[in-house]
């Protein structure tokens, strides 16, 4: 009987050594990247090089943006041990002249459970636009907007929120709106209609995709043919959060109590 008991507890140990020491290790193939000088104007991407150089699958859970200009992508499937991935950085150029130095902070279940990516490099100032004759000017549509700021109030994280405004043509063309700016990459836009002819208006709806955890203010700025140099400038603000639902179970424990 005592040689069962000591065999079992052999073997206990031996199982405990083998949970213990099956791991998974992110290697990374560089872990900053430098573009280099890079022209103002869309989004610089790179794409990080990880493999798995342990023994147990590494899922990575996080991945956190020092600021809202840049945005990472990633995948949440398991690395397996000798498999590879990639985690891919993306740095809004658009009214960022200058140099810039950004983290990636990685988490995930790996034997270091948080790493660091970096990516940098310097923005050259896009080239300023050909001044318009008079006549142009004259001719040009023009945007009016009825309100340019909307706050969301509280706002999950990840949680889409839209915003409604209104824009009118006060120019004598019609006016075609063909996108949008701004240093998150998180707010998209639907407009209708589509061709905003003199003197009518147009509903214009942001969807906004906060990714970065605290008061934010994005600045949006639509891009359309009006050259009148008019506003042209959305502001939406928001106090991004992890989650709600934690924060209504405070106040509803806090509320349960009758007395104090």
């Amino acid at each position: 009987m005592k040689k069962i008991y000591l065999f079992l507890a052999l073997a206990l140990v031996v199982l405990t050594q083998g949970f213990a020491s099956a791991q998974g290790v992110l290697s990374f193939e560089k872990e900053t990247h430098d573009f280099g000088t890079i022209k103002e104007g869309g989004v610089a991407t790179y794409e990080f090089k990880v493999k798995n150089t342990g023994n147990a699958p590494v899922i990575i859970s996080h991945v956190q943006a020092s600021c809202g200009c840049t945005t990472p992508e990633w995948s949440k499937d398991p690395i397996l041990p000798g498999a590879t991935s990639t985690i891919k950085a993306g740095y809004n150029t658009v009214g960022r002249p200058g140099a810039f130095n950004k983290a990636l902070t990685i988490t995930s279940n790996a034997t270091q459970e948080t790493q660091m990516l970096f990516i940098k490099g310097t923005v050259t100032s896009a080239p300023a636009a050909p001044a318009h004759t008079a006549a142009q000017l004259a001719a040009s549509p023009k945007i009016e907007l009825t309100s340019s700021t909307y706050d969301f109030g509280k706002v999950e994280k990840g949680q889409k929120v839209t915003a409604k405004f209104t824009l009118k043509n006060t120019g004598k063309q019609d006016l075609n709106v063909t996108g949008l700016q701004t240093a998150c990459n998180c707010v998209t836009y639907k407009m209708a209609p589509a061709v905003v002819k003199p003197g009518q208006s147009a509903k214009l709806e942001l969807t906004y995709n906060p990714q970065v955890l605290q008061n934010r203010i994005e600045t949006v700025t639509l891009t359309s043919n009006d050259i009148t140099g008019s506003a042209t400038s959305l502001t939406l603000k928001a106090n991004v959060v992890e989650s709600l639902a934690k924060q209504s179970a405070v106040k509803v424990n806090k509320g349960s109590v009758p007395f104090k």
